[in-house]
């Protein structure tokens, strides 16, 4: 009787899930109709289906046929969504100047998104003629509406980037602007401000703080950095077992540097128990990923310490684990 219930079961979700396609082909259907009639909120619903593949295949063209039909009758999300087309070359040949056309027009209808990217632009000289004072109009203006996202590129903006000196306790204000909406990018940056002491007197309590918002969302270089205030019992009380836990969850996201750290906490046996087989395998993993040059040496003669307390088995079997992980993770990418 229970395989039974179980197997009803299984029969009702499978209903379910082709009851919401038969739905979403329907409402397709309908949608062409209507775009195809001419209809310019139509046109660009169908273009969005396209493009996330929502009861049709995915397909970036047809997705870039109809955001054109639209944003050329001055629908402002089409004229953004064919800019992003171009910005990102998909379903049409990249094409920033034509990107930073469709941007513009979308923003000066007030289109927020539209705005942070045409700064973007601005920023970058893509398409338009590299304009710092431009980017920061645009990027106000997107910031003003409330634009998490551009919000947290005029802090990134006011930090500096070699042609202007950094202005502190300006990228301060817009990175808290856009952390206040849960931005985890900008509730990382806000935290690492508070824990060097830019912009605002230094905290660790609110470092901690802003680092576990962003780790909570899952954000490597958030994970790692709290991983770290937990070891040192800097805004936090200290502890091995949470530092070992955040430093882990960045490492499982490639982080390099957390899977360091995690090496080493293994070898030691901070908060875990001791285990050189596995500070094997994550000391090789930062030994082949982006570090320092000083960290890497120190990392490759960590990992040869851990690979002389095993056996030959043992090494070739943490060997060829990080190797899977590799080969996994290379795919994933």
């Amino acid at each position: 009787m229970r395989r039974r219930l179980l197997f009803l079961a299984q029969l009702a979700v499978v209903g379910a899930i082709l009851t919401a396609v038969a739905a979403a082909q329907s409402t397709v259907k309908a949608l062409q109709s209507k775009a195809q009639a001419g209809d310019v909120l139509s046109q660009f619903d169908l273009g969005v289906a396209y493009d996330r593949g929502d009861g049709v295949p995915q397909n970036h063209t047809k997705a870039v046929f109809w955001f054109q039909k639209a944003a050329e009758r001055g629908l402002a999300p089409a004229q953004l969504n064919l800019g992003i087309a171009y910005d990102l070359g998909r379903g049409v040949q990249q094409d920033y100047f034509k990107a930073a056309m469709w941007y513009r027009k979308a923003a000066e209808q007030g289109l927020a998104g539209a705005e942070s990217n045409l700064g973007s632009l601005y920023v970058n000289g893509q398409g338009v003629t590299r304009d710092d004072g431009q980017a920061v109009v645009w990027y106000r203006k997107a910031a003003d509406q409330g634009y998490a996202n551009a919000q947290f590129l005029l802090g990134e903006y006011y930090l500096g980037d070699g042609r202007l000196p950094p202005d502190w306790t300006q990228a301060a204000f817009w990175y808290r602007k856009a952390a206040d909406q849960g931005l985890a990018d900008a509730e990382f940056h806000l935290g690492n401000l508070y824990e060097i002491g830019q912009g605002m007197p230094q905290d660790y309590t609110l470092a901690a703080t802003w680092y576990r918002k962003a780790a909570e969302q899952g954000y490597a270089d958030a994970q790692s950095r709290l991983g770290i205030l937990y070891s040192t019992g800097k805004g936090v009380l200290q502890d091995d077992v949470q530092a070992a836990n955040w430093t882990r969850k960045a490492a499982e996201q490639g982080d390099a540097g957390a899977q360091y750290y995690l090496g080493l906490i293994c070898f030691l046996g901070q908060g875990v128990p001791q285990d050189f087989a596995e500070s094997y395998f994550w000391l090789d993993l930062a030994a082949s990923g982006k570090l320092d040059a000083p960290v890497l040496e120190k990392a490759t003669k960590s990992r040869d310490q851990a690979a002389s307390h095993l056996t030959p088995a043992d090494l070739s079997q943490a060997q060829a684990r990080a190797s899977k992980w590799f080969a996994e993770h290379t795919v994933s990418k």
